[in-house]
This record gives C-alpha cells, structure tokens and sequence, in this order.
C-alpha cells in the first residue's frame, strides 16, 4: 500500500497555516505498477463545505514523486474541530479523468494515525509536526 507524503504542520498563533509535503522514501513507491505522473490536491474543507483547494506540480514519468511543496492556509485557532484536510493523489492522465492513486485526509472525525496527528496539532498550534500516513484507496 503506497505511503502518503509526509505532512509537516507549523500552526503558530492565529493567522496563516503552513502545511509542507515531502515525498515518500525511494523505497515506497506512489504507485508499484507502472510509471505515473502523480500529483497532490490538498483540499481545505469548514463544516465539510470547501472552503480552498490548492495541488502540488506534476511529476512526470516517477513511481516516487517528490513533493517538497508549501501550502499556506488562512486557518483561524478557534473552531479546528470543524476543519479537515484532504490530501488526493492522482495520476495525472491526460485527455481522461485523472485516477485517484490514494487518499488521506486529517481533522477531528479523522482515525487512526491521522486522527492522532490532527490532536497532536490542536494541542500544539506552535510545534511544527510531522508524520508519515499510509494512503486509503481512492
């Protein structure tokens, strides 16, 4: 199963959020099958409404996509219990719909390691945090 980008999550005072994607060691391929040409969108949803979306470059030709990529999201400190993130990776295709390679996403509902990542967050707002997180299938 691939293994999500690891996330890094400086949430220092009120004001813009910073999340940081870094790729999967060389030794977790994105996709097994073949060469892909993977790319992340990272969705922000409030009260499960998106409320902003931004996604990564396309890597061309790679089974292991380094995403080394900052996302800055205007996040306020009060209400994180209604805030999710949604990190999609896709296999960019062109002239057809782009194939979900996996998915992750984090906040209050969220379980297992993602769930523990997004508390640890909520309790540290000035700790920058990083985790790897398995994908889910798309």
């Amino acid at each position: 199963q691939p293994r999500a980008p690891d996330l890094r999550t400086p949430w220092a005072g009120s004001g813009p959020r910073a999340l940081t994607l870094t790729p999967p060691g060389p030794s977790q391929p994105l996709n097994v099958n073949c060469l892909s040409d993977p790319y992340v969108k990272v969705n922000l949803y409030h009260a499960k409404k998106r409320i902003s979306k931004k996604k990564t470059h396309v890597k061309k030709c790679t089974p292991n996509a380094v995403f080394n990529e900052l996302f800055v999201f205007d996040i306020p400190c009060e209400g994180l219990e209604e805030i999710s993130i949604e990190f999609l990776v896709l296999d960019s295709d062109r002239g057809s719909r782009n194939d979900i390679i996996g998915r992750l996403t984090l906040g209050a509902s969220a379980e297992g390691t993602a769930g523990e990542h997004w508390k640890e967050i909520c309790e540290y707002p000035r700790r920058q945090i990083a985790k790897w997180h398995m994908l889910c299938d798309g």
